[in-house]
């Protein structure tokens, strides 16, 4: 496990870094501007939370990192996909994403739609091929792919479309990102405990756990919106308000929105509190979660 001083995932992080370089196509191979602008979304940018998730279950549970590679890379380019579509002018219109000019800027429109179908792609053959037992690669296959589906992102994103622009309630925008961002966060922790075959009453206080911090993760993320800036954030700030897009801050407040957070923050503690030390990667990402700048 890489060390707990300073940047205690980067081990990690350099290791799905690695994973990505490896599994994504040759720039220099035809189609050069499909390979290119595919490595573009999924290289060097973001705080990498979802394979880190696998990599602190997977690992906490008595798991080899190598084992877990796959399923983190996996898990990190259908986000990024995911975020190459949101971007679009058909969605979120934005022209700056992890610091970079996002796909359809920095290529055009309709680059930047294969390039979401290519990474989503890419990532169930790569967990397909992961170094574990059939019967696991098969049930996490279905993990991810219920958490990107109708019943996770997908649906997600298909609400928050629906709510921009007019009045929702705190409790239709929880269950909106329940399922928008929620979902794919509960899918890392969920692989993670797959790959290390965590029995059924820890993956009950595992999930406790990711739900907590799925939700927290994206209240962070709107107070961010309003309270940070875009060269901070990698991404622009403000864009929320100016969509007239339903966040925690619009709805509860701002002060409102941050004791939220301390109280999914303490609701990720508790649901850890039986695991001891070796669930101290999974806090350290609960903290991330919560105190995050960007």
């Amino acid at each position: 496990m890489p060390d707990a001083g300073g940047d205690a995932h980067a081990g990690w992080r350099a290791r799905t870094e690695a994973t990505l370089e490896a599994a994504l196509p040759d720039p220099a191979a035809e189609p050069r501007r499909l390979h290119a602008a595919m490595r573009h979304a999924a290289l060097d940018g973001g705080k990498r939370m979802r394979p880190l998730l696998v990599y602190a279950t997977g690992t906490a549970f008595g798991c080899g990192e190598e084992a877990l590679d796959h399923a983190a890379a996996a898990v990190e380019l259908v986000h990024a996909y995911s975020l190459v579509h949101d971007d679009l002018p058909a969605m979120d219109d934005d022209d700056l994403r992890r610091g970079k000019p996002t796909v359809h800027v920095a290529f055009d429109e309709a680059t930047a739609i294969l390039v979401g179908d290519a990474l989503q792609s890419l990532a169930f053959e790569l967990l397909a091929a992961a170094p574990l037992p059939a019967t696991a690669r098969v049930a996490m296959l279905a993990e991810l792919a219920r958490a990107a589906g109708v019943h996770g992102m997908c649906g997600g994103q298909a609400l928050d479309i629906d709510a921009t622009g007019r009045a929702i309630d705190a409790d239709a925008l929880q269950r909106l990102h329940v399922l928008k961002t929620g979902a794919l966060l509960r899918a890392a922790v969920r692989l993670g405990a797959i790959a290390a075959g965590v029995d059924a009453p820890a993956r009950a206080r595992l999930d406790d756990y990711a739900d907590a911090l799925g939700l927290a993760f994206q209240v962070r993320d709107d107070l961010l919106d309003v309270e940070g800036d875009s060269a901070t954030l990698g991404k622009t700030a403000g864009r929320d308000a100016a969509r007239d897009k339903a966040t925690f801050p619009a709805l509860l407040g701002v002060d409102a929105a941050h004791a939220r957070l301390q109280t999914l923050s303490a609701a990720m503690d508790a649901a850890l509190s039986g695991f001891g030390p070796r669930a101290d990667g999974l806090r350290r990402l609960a903290r991330l979660a919560v105190e995050r700048d960007r």
